[in-house]
């Protein structure tokens, strides 16, 4: 059986147990949350200061030059690209994560059907996250074209919906409810040997687990700054392009932060030659910079160090459910093997919403996605060993006294 000395051992040999001090965390609060929001760094704060104050507030338009305002979404990519295997100036930090899906997906479909007019499958899972399997839908049915979404219901399905039919596969490598994560280095190579292109969400990947975009020779890949990355709430998101179709890589958004030459303000559009193309319009300063503060923390350690933490911490939690929750109708979905677990568990239950809801209310901060599922994320940076045991010991004491309310009010967000 795991004592809480255990825990408490395990913290005191945690290498990186440093880097939790540097976030802003309220005291008498378990945040097992970062999958969904990153906790805001110490940093951020006096960084969206100087933004505000001295470089909007003094030195006003001047600081799109002085203060590298005009470069942010490149500089922040060369920070980013080491966590996600890819090279400096091969990704940019920019717009949504849905923006950036939409325009990943016109621009290798376009690729495609230059090369295969005849491939007119879509592939992805059905459990994707939501706004994934929107932007297919909305692109589809905008381009009024015949192409076939095939939303597949298992990860052992996949294999077989690709096919030489097919034309694009997009995934996320990491689910958002179940926290399994895909293999994306055999997908990515059965992709390519049907002459279809990937397109990878690393959403709730990047920033937890180590990622070889490069290295699986991936296509494109979009992500969000604000999961595990800590980048704030509604964060820009960032887009990556392999450079063998970079000049290749055109979508219909073609703002003039993607030109060659925005400032010759032309009346034709010619995109420039790098990743910037993947821009769109002027930049949300004040929220890029605060991405910045969330990436200057992981420089201090390394994505190996990251993902051995997070398997300790993930492994630690469902061993502890299974020693102090054997029952109590709670039945996990998240894979055990740890080539298939991201960084957060899940557990399914009848009252899985009220349930939440009572841990929230001792300051223990999960969520709840539907149908019926708990969500617990484990973000390496600055969860700790002794978070999971208390995290675990206040939902035994939920389930076996039933301190949770059936009928608690459902809030707008989740």
């Amino acid at each position: 059986m795991i004592t809480l000395n255990d825990c408490i051992n395990s913290d005191a040999q945690d290498p990186i147990a440093r880097l939790r001090d540097q976030f802003a965390l309220p005291d008498n609060v378990i945040y097992l949350d970062g999958n969904s929001l990153g906790a805001q760094p110490k940093s951020a704060a006096m960084r969206a200061q100087q933004v505000i104050q001295q470089e909007w507030g003094q030195n006003l338009i001047r600081s799109w030059n002085t203060a590298g305002w005009f470069d942010l979404p490149s500089r922040l990519g060369d920070l980013l690209a080491p966590l996600i295997g890819a090279r400096p100036a091969e990704l940019v930090v920019t717009d949504s994560t849905s923006i950036n899906l939409f325009k990943t997906l016109a621009a290798a479909l376009q690729i495609q059907a230059k090369k295969y007019p005849h491939k007119k499958k879509i592939v992805t899972e059905r459990q994707n996250f939501p706004t994934d399997i929107y932007m297919i839908q909305g692109l589809t049915a905008w381009l009024e074209s015949d192409y076939e979404i095939v939303l597949v219901d298992t990860t052992e399905q996949l294999t077989a919906a690709i096919d030489t039919e097919t034309a694009v596969v997009l995934l996320t490598q990491v689910n958002y409810r179940s926290g399994e994560m895909l293999d994306m280095h055999s997908l990515t190579a059965h992709a390519h040997a049907q002459q279809a292109l990937t397109i990878w969400d690393l959403c709730h990947s990047a920033g937890a687990v180590p990622v070889d975009l490069n290295g699986c020779k991936a296509d494109m890949a979009v992500g969000c700054t604000y999961k595990y990355l800590n980048g704030g709430p509604g964060a820009p998101a960032y887009i990556w392009v392999a450079e063998r179709h970079l000049a290749d890589f055109a979508h219909p958004l073609s703002g003039w932060w993607g030109h060659a030459t925005p400032f010759s303000m032309q009346d034709t559009f010619t995109p420039t030659a790098t990743i910037r193309r993947a821009l769109c319009g002027t930049q949300p300063v004040v929220s890029l910079a605060l991405v910045e503060s969330g990436l200057q923390i992981f420089q201090q350690t390394d994505m190996a160090t990251l993902r051995k933490k997070s398997l300790a911490l993930t492994d630690l939690f469902i061993q502890l459910m299974t020693e102090q929750c054997p029952s109590n109708d709670l039945t996990l979905i998240t894979p055990r093997n740890h080539e298939a677990r991201g960084s957060h568990v899940s557990y399914m239950h009848p009252h899985a919403y009220p349930l939440v809801q009572a841990l929230i209310q001792r300051g223990i901060i999960g969520d709840y996605r539907e149908p019926s599922v708990m969500r617990f994320g484990f973000t390496p940076l600055y969860t700790r060993f002794v978070d999971v045991w208390h995290a675990v010991a206040a939902l035994r004491t939920i389930l076996e006294t039933q301190a949770y309310q059936l009928n608690a009010v459902r809030h707008t967000v989740t």
